[in-house]
């Protein structure tokens, strides 16, 4: 079984980090490129930038900030926020990214999805998934979680497999920010859909969290930004941890 992954998430908002509860009442929490090195430095295996506000704004992703990140660090990142065609993405991994992730854009156009695969290889394509529950349903959110679609969760998961996504990362509407750990229940289901990597988002407040969702989540990866972000404990520090409760990750 592969490694699992420690992955930190760096929201972006006008060129700083930002930080908030359900991508609401956001704070500054530092300069995206010093935070990207130091978490590369710590042992983090990948780092996510998004920029949060681009599909809401209708702005092209941050290109010379991504040419920025690839010129300090020294581990894969992925790149997402506002990507609405092939050629968007294709001027993302140009600029240094390793891979980019979708969201509204591919709820809106699936076939983005596809052609984006086609052209660079699935391994290139991450598509994000924010849900939120609603009388009993995981409904699929856009817009940085402003706008409520029809779709499911498992279902939509299934359809992104099969139009060329290289992994999904999911993030629980009602847990990110909160702290008080993923929906360990719903990953499990989320990961016994579908055969390709899920990466876990949304509500780390802990090693414990953590260690859950890569557990009993059976989750490939594992992705926080407050604790990180707040200094409450090193990538490093995380990583012994769980190898203490017996997961598997990599060591730097």
């Amino acid at each position: 079984m592969p490694a699992k992954r420690i992955i930190p998430c760096l929201d972006v908002k006008n060129g700083r980090t930002v930080k908030g509860i359900n991508f609401e009442g956001l704070s500054d929490v530092g300069d995206p490129v010093e935070l990207g090195a130091r978490y590369a430095a710590e042992g983090a295996d990948e780092l996510v930038y998004l920029d949060i506000s681009a599909s809401k704004e209708d702005r092209s992703t941050f290109t010379d900030l991504v040419k920025r990140i690839s010129e300090r660090i020294n581990i894969p990142f992925t790149v997402g926020g506002g990507i609405s065609s092939v050629e968007d993405a294709s001027r993302l991994l140009d600029a240094g990214a390793d891979k980019i992730t979708v969201n509204s854009a591919a709820v809106a156009n699936p076939q983005l999805i596809t052609e984006i695969a086609a052209r660079y290889g699935r391994q290139f394509v991450v598509v994000a998934i924010d849900a939120k529950r609603v009388d009993g349903m995981w409904r699929v959110t856009t817009h940085g979680g402003s706008r409520l679609t029809d779709l499911d969760l498992f279902s939509w998961a299934k359809e992104v497999e099969k139009r060329g996504a290289g992994e999904i990362m999911f993030t629980s509407m009602d847990h990110d920010g909160t702290r008080n750990g993923y929906p360990c229940d719903t990953f499990a289901q989320l990961c016994r859909t579908v055969s390709i990597p899920v990466i876990a988002s949304g509500g780390a407040g802990s090693v414990e969290d953590i260690a859950e969702v890569l557990k009993s989540g059976e989750a490939d990866a594992a992705l926080a930004a407050s604790i990180f972000h707040y200094g409450e404990i090193t990538i490093s520090e995380l990583k012994k941890k769980l190898l203490d409760k017996g997961i598997e990750v990599r060591c730097y």
